[in-house]
């Protein structure tokens, strides 16, 4: 036992020293090397739900205009067809310390303009622009709070760059020098996106609160109270703003429309039943996504909706299972299921485009474990990581993967992508592939 206690410590030494080199400093550019594919036939017993191929054959051609810069101040959470064709010949990163149960986490990049920012496990926020250099690297919790190491959720404008937190905590930052505009405490912790608008910014509080902010000192402008849950959801929360008002979700599936002027609730859609109200905590919702019509959004309880904007009346609903976020292009969406099927629906009635299978290519046995992460879609391709750290490159028009690449052996964040750029996060590091 001990003799194989020592091999597996040099083990893991040696790959931990690999991953680490030279902390807060990128490296320098690799060659990005593609896993070799094989093709294996799976027979599907059950075919129920989107368990199986449909249209497999139907070619896709999107005819939409490029999309530039849609990670930056998107206010209604849909990354578009982005101008992206994803040349993958070399891959770097940036280390930090490491975050805690990261395979929990769904961690965004902020981008300034041509600069990145992010944050560490001690709540060290850092900034870098396109040529990966380290602007600055600020830190303002104190030494009680940073062993809480607090989760951020990020945004930013021209000028300020805003924090909410995990452990209660919000604030204002200079986003062109770092230093600290203003700083509060709030009565529950924060789970949600943060969205700025004007003079203004909203995040939700882990009592399924909205609250509106002065992004100019942190003072509460007014805030929406929701129903509360004694057991807190460990998914983050989603917002969108569209027309002086703004959407959101809370923990237990609901959806409700506010006058961001002065904070009425405009309506409130539950999208579940009262019976599963207390199983919330195992409740995981996509981002919501919208366009001037309809808002969209899916869940890990097999149920993809499309919720009419001005009444929060219910479109359509489709048996499929995914927490991704989905994205629209023309008038298509997209979205991979949990399973590994690459689904395209016809946003306006709802109707199944195609359904084709882009985890055929592993093993049954393994295929049980991998669950997708998230995506983008380029000009041609869609880039979907995984769970077990693989990014796979999907031909739109036939709906085939083409390659896969080996990022890491565990969980990696979605793609983000800013010029020729695509960026990924891992527990440790941000990883920019070009």
């Amino acid at each position: 036992m001990n003799k194989f206690f020592k091999i597996f410590l040099i083990f893991i030494i040696i790959n931990n020293c690999s991953l680490n080199t030279n902390s807060n400093i990128w490296t320098k550019g690799k060659k990005i090397v593609k896993e070799k594919q094989k093709t294996i036939k799976l027979l599907f017993k059950d075919e129920e739900g989107l368990k199986s191929e449909f249209n497999p054959k139907l070619k896709i051609k999107l005819k939409g205009k490029l999309v530039n810069n849609s990670f930056i101040n998107n206010f209604n959470n849909n990354n578009g067809r982005i101008n992206y064709k994803g040349n993958l010949k070399k891959i770097s990163r940036f280390t930090f310390s490491k975050i805690d149960h990261f395979d929990e986490l769904e961690p965004e990049i902020i981008f300034s303009k041509n600069n990145v920012i992010f944050f560490d496990n001690k709540g060290s926020i850092l900034k870098f622009n396109n040529s990966s250099k380290l602007i600055w690297k600020k830190n303002f919790y104190s030494k009680s709070e940073r062993k809480l190491k607090p989760i951020l959720f990020l945004a930013s404008n021209d000028n300020t760059l805003i924090v909410a937190d995990s452990i209660s905590k919000y604030y204002g930052i200079n986003i062109k020098t770092g230093e600290l505009l203003w700083s509060k405490n709030h009565s529950a912790h924060f789970n949600s996106q943060v969205k700025i608008y004007k003079d203004k910014f909203f995040v939700i509080d882990s009592q399924n609160v909205l609250i509106c902010y002065s992004i100019k000192d942190g003072s509460e402008i007014w805030k929406v109270k929701t129903e509360r849950t004694l057991i807190k959801s460990v998914k983050k929360l989603s917002l969108i703003i569209i027309d002086n008002k703004i959407y959101f979700n809370n923990s237990i599936g609901d959806i409700a429309a506010v006058d961001i002027r002065n904070g009425n609730l405009l309506w409130l859609t539950p999208t579940h039943s009262s019976e599963i109200i207390g199983q919330s905590f195992f409740l995981k919702s996509s981002n919501l996504v919208a366009n001037n019509d309809s808002i969209f959004f899916s869940n890990n309880n097999n149920k993809f909706f499309s919720i009419d904007l001005r009444t929060g009346i219910l479109n359509w609903e489709h048996n499929i299972n995914s927490t991704l976020t989905p994205t629209l292009v023309d008038n298509l969406l997209f979205t991979v299921t949990m399973e590994g099927f690459f689904v395209i629906v016809e946003n306006k009635e709802g109707n199944i485009i195609r359904i084709t299978d882009i985890f055929k290519q592993f093993k049954k046995k393994k295929r049980s474990k991998i669950k997708p992460v998230g995506f983008v879609v380029g000009s041609e391709n869609i880039y979907l990581t995984t769970n077990h750290g693989r990014l796979m490159i999907i031909d739109i028009a036939s709906g085939k993967t083409i390659s896969m690449l080996k990022i890491d052996n565990d969980k990696i964040s979605r793609p983000f992508v800013l010029n020729e750029n695509l960026y990924i996060i891992k527990e440790n590091s941000i990883i920019k592939l070009n």
